[in-house]
């Protein structure tokens, strides 16, 4: 299995904006612009992703929920930064484990299922009821993610939960969406083998809820 140089200079990025967004929110949590560096990237990207692929409803709750959250921050409000980091991190996972979940409505094609759709052009019983499945474990993932968050935030210090949701999340997304790639073909040898890269392709592309009011 190749992979394209980009998205090995992709990850490498990603992986040090974790671990830099970890060490300002542990050694300058209190300012203000350190919870912008840290949140801003990563909420932008979330709102982008929510409304180009159809769910503008919920990216606009997404961003009020953060431009209130800031506006309390710099207007001094009584809300303490830690908290501020809670509010963020399980408002953009519930955001998106939503999406994932609306996807699974009746009368909706699993968001999985249409990603696989893209790349395949025809998903067959068996594939369609896999595809089904890994959707269901994404939004297991992200609530487990959210009530991980809660559990450290309650009972552990406030460095502990800033590695779990800045190195830790990103990094069990990953080993998510590679491990699940990796492991398709030993569960179901039949499937068309794709490159990951057309995977992530298919990901990119805009407008992935529009198909909803299809049947798996």
């Amino acid at each position: 299995m190749s992979i394209e140089p980009r998205y090995i200079a992709l990850a490498l990025a990603a992986v040090a904006y974790a671990a830099g967004s970890h060490l300002l929110m542990t050694w300058f949590g209190d300012s203000p612009l350190a919870m912008l560096a840290q949140f801003g990237p990563v909420a932008v990207l979330g709102i982008v992703g929510l409304w180009r692929s159809g769910q503008r409803g919920l990216a606009l709750v997404i961003t009020a929920v953060v431009v209130l959250l800031i506006e309390r921050v710099f207007n001094g409000a009584e809300t303490s930064p830690q908290q501020v980091y809670l509010l963020q991190y399980s408002a953009i996972n519930i955001g998106v484990g939503l999406w994932f979940a609306s996807s699974m409505r009746v009368g909706s094609q699993p968001l999985i299922s249409r990603v696989a759709e893209r790349v395949h052009g025809h998903l067959d019983p068996v594939m369609a009821a896999y595809t089904r499945r890994v959707t269901l474990s994404w939004v297991i993932y992200f609530v487990v993610a959210v009530g991980v968050s809660f559990v450290l935030y309650l009972f552990a210090d406030f460095e502990r939960w800033s590695l779990f949701a800045n190195v830790l999340t990103p990094i069990g997304g990953c080993s998510l969406f590679v491990g699940e790639y990796l492991l398709r073909y030993r569960l179901h040898p039949e499937f068309e083998r794709v490159s990951m890269a057309a995977a992530v392709r298919a990901w990119r592309a805009p407008a992935l809820s529009s198909d909803t009011d299809r049947r798996a």
